[in-house]
């Protein structure tokens, strides 16, 4: 067993400051909302939500170069990676697109961004576990159009927060929904090859030499 299994790198030691910084990113951001609603809006706490936010999606960045850079790839930055990723983007989705009854001081996402985002997550979810059921080992594999897809999130969700009006924040928010979708549908195909792999090296290995005429 290498060091890097036993003890917690520089990679992993990022990645687990950027899932303490999603709490702060919430109540922060909640903060502000409530003090909106009331009339007495801090600005400095959109900004400060802003920063906490900057920070916790270039650290994804980060711990990934010094991952593959220094060869820290470990099993528990496999798993704490996607999971700070998608708590981070799911939090910040339910913020920026829930109707809030006294108002909220954001422009509100459309209902269809955050369905899309967290059905396609849940349905590659609940393949990653059937493929893991049935062969026993699940691949995941990134592609360009999935880094597409999580980069123009985190821009549209960035753009929201930081209230650019002009020009609109619908320009990446509409490439993000078209990359989630196109991402959604690679890798439902890329499980079914996974699937259909695993289904090939099962009949080869059930082949034995005394069957062969």
């Amino acid at each position: 067993m290498t060091q890097t299994d036993t003890k917690l790198t520089l990679a992993n030691k990022i990645t687990i400051l950027r899932i303490l910084l999603i709490p702060v990113f919430v109540w922060i951001t909640l903060d502000y909302i409530r003090d909106h609603q009331r009339g007495l809006a801090v600005e400095w706490e959109r900004v400060l939500a802003c920063v906490v936010f900057a920070i916790a999606t270039v650290s994804d960045g980060v711990d990934g170069y010094i991952a593959r850079h220094y060869k820290q790839k470990t099993e528990l930055g496999s798993f704490l990676d996607p999971l700070a990723d998608k708590t981070l983007l799911v939090s910040a989705l339910i913020l920026l697109s829930v109707r809030f009854k006294d108002g909220s001081p954001f422009a509100q996402l459309p209902l269809w961004f955050p369905i899309l985002v967290v059905s396609r997550d849940l349905i590659l979810l609940a393949g990653t576990v059937l493929i893991h059921m049935l062969t026993g080992k699940a691949v995941a594999r990134p592609h360009l159009v999935g880094k597409c897809a999580t980069f123009f999130q985190m821009i549209t969700l960035g753009w929201v927060l930081l209230k650019l009006e002009k020009p609109s924040y619908e320009w990446p928010l509409y490439a993000a929904g078209l990359f989630t979708l196109v991402s959604g549908i690679w890798y439902f195909f890329d499980g079914i090859k996974q699937l259909a792999a695993a289904e090939e090296k099962k009949a080869k290995a059930s082949v034995t030499p005394s069957s062969i005429p």
